[in-house]
């Protein structure tokens, strides 16, 4: 798929399908040359979410979707971020070669500027040509060729452009996250880490093996990958600016490739969702998949201890000692409660060879988050409260929220 940015001064280009953005209380606007009937106008409402698909009386557009924004109040960069996903995915649906999506003065405004608008859309729209069937035997080619976004001159351009390497470092994390077990192994991992490193001067990575986990005395993090036959890693992703940074942040995340619980057996209902355990690790390879492409002032390393949890004669069992790298003795009470402990490690890791200012970890723990916030909020927790903040903050403006936990 081909992304093309241009100010929305010029003319439409000729496009199968037209994308055209509205609040309730706007009036909906067209660019030059693009009619529609009186009637397909007036039945659009603005909702949140409406979607109205209408065929184009003259100009270059073949059809037009409407899409709604809400009251003017709400609008905001992840509402038009939504408006993008859904005019790709319906794009695709009706078999259209190309789209233009185009961001009238009023919309920029709303959301709070060109800039910001750019940025959402093409976050939207291209996450929105994600598919998952990549592995199906009769695949077929997506139909959806060419997104053209239209905007406010250069700001809206910068801001489309930032958007864009986010959205495809977006959809990059969803394919490491959709594939199955037996084809994204803890060495998979690696490979792929391996080649975002080669993307990039600014990006170094390096993965400890078995052996040179165990010379650090890693015994928490090598526990869990005995009972399977695929050898566990520790990626090291590191990214540093061409100017000194003043600021070295580490991200840690749980690559459990596939979590069977080991000996204490997860229920076979919906085991095959387990290949979802290495999330936090996808996340932490497309936060670099984005480096490679972003120059920020800031220093940041990416770890990710990636293992497999299975069941077998060497692996853990209920009542196991097993010892960290920073002498540390565990006791596993529950072999299912794996993700602690290479998770122990890798942040011994961290604060002895990385030595950040900040460590943000990212995992799929426990289920119970679920349970108490939904699937709409990510749970945080945390020992400095700043840094909690900060992530609140951060995930209002990039649509990711996150909650303070515990709740009381």
């Amino acid at each position: 798929m081909n992304l093309t940015i241009q100010s929305a001064a010029k003319a439409c280009p000729k496009t199968d399908l037209l994308v055209v953005l509205a609040t309730e209380e706007g009036k909906l606007e067209l660019p030059d040359g693009v009619k529609l009937a009186p009637l397909a106008k007036k039945a659009f409402g603005g909702e949140f979410r409406e979607a109205r698909l209408t065929d184009s009386l003259s100009g270059p557009a073949a059809r037009v979707l409407a899409i709604g924004l809400g009251k003017r109040k709400d609008a905001d960069t992840e509402r038009l971020r939504r408006a993008g996903a859904i005019a790709a995915k319906k794009a695709e649906k009706v078999r259209a070669g190309s789209l233009v999506i185009w961001c009238s003065p009023a919309i920029e405004k709303a959301v709070g500027g060109a800039e910001a608008a750019g940025d959402a859309l093409a976050q939207g729209a291209v996450m929105g040509t994600y598919a998952m069937g990549f592995l199906k035997s009769d695949k077929k080619k997506p139909y959806l060729k060419r997104i053209t976004l239209s905007g406010g001159g250069a700001p809206f351009r910068r801001g489309a452009k930032h958007g864009d390497v986010l959205g495809r470092a977006n959809c990059f994390t969803r394919r490491l996250q959709d594939t199955p077990g037996n084809l994204m192994r803890p060495r998979d991992l690696v490979r792929e880490a391996r080649k975002i490193a080669g993307k990039s001067t600014a990006i170094r990575m390096k993965a400890l093996d078995e052996k040179a986990m165990g010379a650090l005395g890693m015994g928490s993090l090598l526990s869990v990958s005995k009972g399977s036959s695929e050898p566990a890693y520790l990626i090291h992703l590191s990214y540093k600016p061409k100017r000194k940074a003043k600021k070295k942040l580490c991200v840690v995340g749980k690559g459990l490739t596939f979590d069977a619980g080991g000996i204490s057996l997860k229920p076979s209902a919906k085991m095959d969702e387990m290949k979802y355990d290495m999330s936090g690790g996808a996340a932490v390879l497309g936060l670099f998949h984005a480096l490679a492409e972003l120059d920020l002032p800031v220093e940041v390393h990416g770890l990710v201890p990636t293992s497999e949890n299975l069941p077998d004669g060497k692996a853990n069992k209920p009542g196991d000692v097993v010892t960290a790298m920073n002498g540390k003795t565990i006791e596993v009470l529950n072999t299912d409660a794996e993700g602690r402990l290479i998770l122990a490690d890798a942040l011994c890791y961290a604060e002895k060879k990385v030595k950040p200012d900040a460590i943000v970890d990212l995992a799929t723990l426990t289920g119970a988050v679920i349970v108490a916030l939904g699937h709409e909020l990510t749970g945080v927790m945390g020992s400095d409260e700043k840094l909690q903040d900060a992530l609140v903050a951060s995930g209002k403006a990039t649509g990711e929220a996150v909650w303070k936990l515990p709740l009381l």
